[in-house]
């Protein structure tokens, strides 16, 4: 099987998902691992038996084709740019970027480079949202009316040993949780047009409840209560709200509504979970899940695809412009708040292939 060199960026709490999901993957060669701090580059390197390096070897490698950047949401762009600099196609975590601007600037200068970028999330790739996805393609649902999205909780600080980025610059809800269910939206209904919504921050402070820093006071740079509404070009207007100030909540992640019924679309976080559909005058319904990657967690399905989209020379599916878009329209709940009107977007990227066209033997292949 002809394999791509992969190099990754970034060791923390994240890249553990990431290495040992990129095990399902025979098209990933990894190649080596960095961090700034390089014991605990070493530290991940003997837990999946893999060669630490410094970031500049990696970057130099000519053997690397593509950089996996697993870094904190501000060091996103900056790394990318070096990726890319040097040659290097480029995936990073979510979100693509801190600002649309900066968002931009990577996707600008990859295009000019006749390179590629992409992004977390991947979840959308998973075995229940691809599901979902080929339900809603079926017009089961009728005209597409509208959906609700909600992630609520009280704050990552209860369980993050770090979690002061969560709350600077490309962190809050809406930059750390909204990718997972704005994409999932996307590939459900098309893109994003416009966006209305409000955006507060309640508290200026919070206080750390996770070992090893229990106890310890963090600043506030971000709001951390976010609610909107996105209307979708398709016509669809959804209901958003995500927040780190919730103490507990009974909606579910994502429903979308059509004329002729309701979809349940589970957890986007996650690549399964159950699917219920309910057909007008009917009830809801579990669906079977029809398309691989349901089983488990495949942080690194994205990856993957775009590894054998680069090998193929096809468009890979978690790509640089619908995490822009992405990207621009979660940056826009904060415009809309603080303008009073509601927000244009001026990215309008295609909904991405089902997963399906690059399924052999009930495994991605191509």
């Amino acid at each position: 099987m002809e394999t791509l060199g992969i190099g990754i960026i970034g060791c923390g709490n994240i890249s553990s998902a990431y290495l040992k999901a990129m095990q399902s993957f025979p098209v990933l060669d990894i190649r080596g691992i960095a961090d700034l701090n390089a014991d605990l580059a070493e530290q991940r390197a003997r837990e999946f038996g893999l060669r630490a390096r410094s970031i500049d070897d990696l970057l130099g490698d000519p053997e690397i084709q593509l950089i996996v950047n697993l870094t904190v949401p501000k060091a996103h762009v900056a790394v990318g740019l070096q990726a890319l600099a040097h040659g290097k196609h480029t995936y990073s975590e979510k979100p693509l970027g801190v600002t649309f601007d900066e968002g931009r600037k990577l996707a600008e200068t990859a295009r000019a480079a006749g390179l590629r970028i992409g992004a977390a999330p991947d979840t959308f790739l998973g075995g229940a949202h691809q599901t979902a996805r080929s339900i809603m393609d079926s017009g089961v649902l009728g005209i597409p009316v509208g959906g609700t999205a909600t992630f609520m909780c009280p704050g990552h600080e209860r369980w993050h040993p770090n979690p002061d980025f969560y709350y600077e610059a490309g962190g809050g809800p809406m930059l750390d949780m909204g990718p997972y269910y704005i994409t999932d939206l996307v590939n459900l209904l098309g893109p994003v047009a416009r966006v209305a919504g409000f955006a507060i921050a309640p508290r200026s402070t919070r206080t750390i409840t996770s070992e090893p820093r229990s106890g310890e006071t963090i600043a506030v740079h971000v709001p951390t209560h976010v609610t909107g509404m996105m209307a979708f070009a398709s016509g669809a207007v959804v209901q958003i709200g995500m927040s780190f100030d919730i103490a507990g909540h009974r909606h579910v992640p994502l429903e979308v509504y059509g004329t002729e019924g309701t979809l349940i679309v589970p957890d986007p976080n996650h690549f399964g979970g159950t699917i219920e559909l309910l057909k007008k005058g009917g009830s809801f319904e579990p669906q079977p899940t029809t398309e691989p990657y349901a089983d488990g967690n495949y942080r690194s399905l994205g990856v993957a695809d775009m590894a054998h989209a680069i090998l193929a020379d096809r468009p890979h599916r978690a790509s640089g412009d619908l995490a822009l878009h992405v990207l621009e329209v979660m940056e826009a709940f904060g415009k809309a708040s603080e303008s009073g009107t509601t927000v244009t977007m001026v990215t309008c990227p295609e909904r991405p292939a089902p997963l399906s066209g690059s399924i052999v033997d009930g495994r991605l292949a191509r």
